[in-house]
């Protein structure tokens, strides 16, 4: 059997520290030291993730990279204006450390110089599993100093590596919480491979070894949600179709004499049975774990090869699987710097693959629902109408007491009907619920045209920045749309 496809785990130790440290020799080699035990876990790859203030900054970011561990720059000010806090020469060292960086973002675009710096440090235990700091043990002297950096980070019970600038001695804090790996991903790295495609043609390009990788990884989960939909939406639709029948027996009993209590408890029984196979909540939680991470990989190959500035995913809050987008972003960053795309390769790809493609899939979605919400509409009307008449007919009669309806009309209408017609309105309108039919057609038709004007505007660009911004829009788009499915879908599949 295949051995499963296997994204890596990506953990990142952050760091903050002073700008002077007594003995920077004896100091680099505690932190060799320390990240060395780090890199030493077995299944998880670190990362680091600093400034490069003069100092401890610059040291952990060398130190680092001597060790072949990726390491990522926060900046709390544009580069333009954090020059100002060096050197020349110093910045020179600067600019070469931040060539070797993964990734460099900026911070503090418009706050004041010291509260970019307090920023800075808070961004960094945000988005770390683990602080490493060079630390006195003493308050700090301006804003946004170690100390106040610490003092966050035990606030949001971190673990923390704390190394004395003085003695050099190291102590850990709260290393209990300290989780190496995580669940989420392990479940999905354990899914069997999908099966495997026909041979591609020989003049087919073979792709950079992070993006095969990618490729497999997205067809075993897409294939997994795929096999194991369990189509909710049906199985709730069958419920309510169950237990209108069961009020249509009730009725025709009392209408007709027509008795089936044994029919009529076999459609409870099996309507309470497929509630409770609705409300298992594994099967369902599973299902959608694997569409939604299908569909946030399928945008991550969308873009795969776009040298952006910006990461695509840093705006979403995913619970319970960040470290997945930290891997999706890794890989594409290490892929585009090892494997550059053309600008017009990388369009054309875009647009015939991702934009066309999810046009194609929009404009099936509005044929689907359309017919199915006419039918729905046309069914409430004539059930309500029939309902409204047939009550207005047995009113009317009450209050003329001489008037003589055949026998037929008091039972088909005045009993049978007045009893099974709003029983149908309210199943239709249950239906409606169940399947968020105007909510779906309208984002249907909502989707087709901002994914149009991408369209346009990614055919009418030509550099690289303006393409980006168009990509990023209309990712950003199609993933609200994702995320807006699932909490509809958690919402609507747990009532």
């Amino acid at each position: 059997m295949t051995a499963p496809v296997q994204l890596p785990v990506f953990h990142v130790v952050g760091f903050t520290g002073h700008r002077r440290l007594a003995d920077p020799v004896a100091a680099e080699r505690v932190l060799h030291q320390v990240l060395d035990e780090l890199r030493a876990q077995s299944g998880v790859e670190w990362l680091a993730l600093s400034s490069v203030a003069e100092g401890a900054d610059m040291l952990f970011a060398r130190t680092a990279l001597k060790l072949g561990i990726g390491w990522e720059a926060v900046l709390p000010l544009p580069p333009a204006e954090f020059r100002a806090d060096f050197s020349p020469d110093v910045w020179w060292r600067v600019e070469a450390l931040l060539a070797e960086a993964e990734h460099a973002r900026v911070i503090g675009e418009r706050s004041h110089r010291d509260d970019a710096y307090l920023d800075c440090g808070m961004e960094t235990v945000n988005h770390c599993d683990l602080l490493l700091t060079f630390w006195n043990g003493e308050p700090s002297r301006g804003r946004g100093g170690t100390a106040d950096i610490v003092a966050y980070a035990r606030n949001l019970g971190r673990p923390l590596i704390i190394i004395d600038a003085m003695t050099l001695t190291v102590r850990r804090e709260n290393f209990a919480r300290l989780q190496t790996g995580d669940r989420y991903l392990a479940f999905f790295n354990r899914l069997p491979p999908a099966p495997p495609l026909p041979p591609a043609p020989p003049a087919a390009p073979e792709p950079d070894a992070e993006r095969a990788l990618m490729l497999e990884f997205h067809r075993k989960v897409d294939h997994a949600a795929t096999r194991s939909a369990p189509h909710f939406k049906r199985l709730q639709s069958l419920v309510v179709g169950l237990f209108v029948l069961s009020s249509c027996q009730a009725a025709a009993a009392h209408t007709f004499g027509l008795d089936l209590p044994w029919s009529q408890l076999l459609c409870l029984l099996i309507a309470v049975g497929v509630a409770f196979v609705v409300l298992q909540r594994r099967l369902q939680h599973d299902w959608m774990r694997c569409r939604l991470t299908a569909e946030i990989t399928r945008s991550a190959l969308a873009t795969w090869g776009l040298p952006r500035a910006l990461r695509l995913f840093d705006d979403f809050e995913w619970a319970g699987i960040e470290p997945l987008r930290r891997s999706l972003d890794v890989l594409q960053r290490r892929a585009v710097r090892k494997h550059p795309a053309g600008f017009d390769e990388f369009r054309q790809r875009y647009l015939t693959e991702r934009i066309d493609g999810q046009l194609a899939y929009f404009a099936a979605q509005e044929r689907r629902t359309k017919p199915f919400m006419l039918c729905l509409r046309a069914g409430l009307f004539l059930s309500s109408t029939l309902a409204i008449c047939f009550t207005a007919a047995y009113a009317e009669h009450r209050l003329l007491p001489g008037l003589v309806a055949p026998a037929w009309v008091h039972s088909w209408i005045y009993e049978f009907g007045l009893m099974v017609l709003p029983v149908f309105s309210a199943g239709f309108i249950a239906l409606f619920a169940i399947h968020d039919l105007h909510r779906r057609a309208a984002r249907c038709y909502e989707m087709r045209v901002r994914l149009e004007t991408a369209r346009k505007e990614a055919t009418l660009v030509r550099t690289w920045g303006a393409l980006e911004r168009v990509v990023i829009k209309a990712e950003r788009a199609l993933l609200q749309e994702v995320f807006e499915w699932h909490s509809i879908t958690s919402f609507a599949d747990s009532r």
